[in-house]
């Protein structure tokens, strides 16, 4: 349940108030209604900073994000002497095939996306795509990211730009379509509010990136995600979280699928101080396939919270989620994974896993699993670990000759690659276990007590 926050958040946040004031009044009148709804309930839900009670945030404080003055940007100007176009190639994942668009600082930027491709569908601004697509608009835009149901939300939608949209005509297939949000660096810390809506006609076919960057420096990057699945159709998504080490981050991506659809999930997260991803998926027909997997490396202070739902609402669904995280130095990460099948959804089947490497004794983890079923004929389970690198393992290794550096990260990056290996583009899984291995802490790692060394 959304708490109601005692103050109204225009006087509890009266930066965010004045910006809101200041935006441009030319938009369409469907944007507008819907910045206007979002403005009413972050008003009066406020962000989500109390410690009781607010059981989604129960292992996360967002107060640090809170008291953050940020600014905003000129979306008149975005895109001025900002990245160019090989720079952004640099620090995400780019490939010419590939149907790539730009966003910077929330807004985004034709002059450096490179829309290559058969031209199947449309992906261009969430302006121009709600023009060519009305259904965006009327049965996706704010309709799957309630505002009603958090601070973030609510927040997004009050100040939610041009955008990105993404429209697949039914039966056709739009290929690879690579979205690049980029944060630039400003003197005093910015705020973006970015977000995408897709849409699948039935049996239409998509794969979806996003890919969030910036420098290391203080900004907030609070994004949505909306995806409405057509019959049949599927989507291949994947959401790199790949931030500067001290940018706030929270991400809220919604999903609805309808009969025999699929949907499927690669979410990667290194980087930011703290960094949300609120993920919720509906399986609303009959016959819908969902897989959410994801993984997490966290080091230094850093805080990464996964909170994952997955509602199966009709008969014969199919859902798994797979989460693995790897902890280094005092840093944090909480999983919530809540799976609900509801009464009339019989014969669902559905398995949840939460997986945890800790390098380090000061690393922690809050892993929180849950089943809610109210149908009686289904195949259900979920289970969570959490343990240091095997030290018989590692012995084992070394007595071939490795040291104990090179045996312990041969074995995190064994641990990491069943997730990387679930990406289905090879350019993409190629990226991110270059990445990954790169990242890998080479520092000999401390064993568990009474382990071998």
């Amino acid at each position: 349940m959304t708490t109601i926050a005692s103050t109204p958040a225009s006087e509890t946040y009266p930066h965010y108030a004045a910006a809101y004031a200041a935006q441009p009044a030319s938009v369409s009148p469907v944007m507008r209604a819907m910045r206007d709804r979002g403005w009413e309930a972050f008003n009066r839900i406020g962000l989500p900073t109390a410690r009781r009670g607010n059981e989604p945030w129960k292992y996360t404080n967002a107060g640090p994000i809170a008291r953050e003055t940020f600014s905003f940007a000129d979306l008149a100007s975005c895109g001025e002497a900002g990245p160019t176009q090989a720079e952004v190639q640099a620090v995400a994942p780019w490939q010419p095939d590939w149907r790539t668009l730009v966003v910077v600082d929330g807004v985004f930027i034709p002059g450096l996306s490179s829309e290559n491709g058969d031209g199947t569908g449309i992906a261009t601004s969430l302006a121009d795509a709600m023009q060519f697509d009305a259904e965006l608009g009327e049965s996706v835009l704010g309709r799957l990211a309630d505002p009603e149901d958090d601070g973030f939300a609510a927040l997004n939608t009050a100040f939610a730009g041009n955008g990105v949209g993404i429209s697949v005509p039914a039966g056709t297939d739009a290929g690879v379509i690579n979205v690049v949000y980029v944060t630039t660096e400003r003197e005093q810390p910015r705020a973006t509010h970015p977000r995408l809506v897709i849409s699948a006609a039935p049996n239409s076919r998509a794969t979806v990136i996003e890919t969030f960057v910036g420098p290391d420096a203080r900004y907030l990057t609070n994004a949505v995600m909306e995806a409405s699945v057509g019959e049949g159709a599927s989507v291949e998504h994947y959401r790199l979280l790949l931030e500067g080490q001290e940018a706030y981050h929270v991400g809220v991506s919604r999903v609805l699928q309808q009969k025999d659809s699929a949907f499927s999930s690669v979410a990667i997260a290194h980087g930011a101080a703290i960094g949300r991803n609120d993920f919720g998926v509906t399986l609303a027909g009959t016959g819908a396939e969902c897989a959410l997997n994801g993984l997490y490396l966290t080091t230094g202070n850093q805080h990464i919270d996964n909170y994952i739902n997955i509602d199966h609402a009709e008969p014969y669904g199919t859902s798994r989620l797979f989460y693995k995280g790897i902890l280094d130095g005092r840093s944090r990460a909480v999983f919530g994974g809540n799976v609900t099948v509801r009464k009339d959804a019989q014969k669902t089947d559905a398995q949840q896993t939460d997986k945890n490497l800790l390098l380090s004794e000061e690393a922690e983890v809050d892993s929180k699993p849950s089943l809610l079923i109210y149908a009686d004929d289904v195949k259900c389970g979920h289970g969570a670990t959490a343990g240091h690198v095997d030290a018989d393992t590692v012995f084992y290794m070394r007595s071939r000759g490795l040291d104990l550096a090179t045996a312990s990260r041969i074995l995190i990056h064994a641990f990491a690659s069943e997730i990387i290996d679930t990406v289905a583009l090879e350019p993409l899984r190629e990226y991110l276990d270059e990445r990954f291995r790169n990242a890998i802490p080479s520092a000999n790692i401390a064993l568990p007590i009474g382990g071998r060394s």
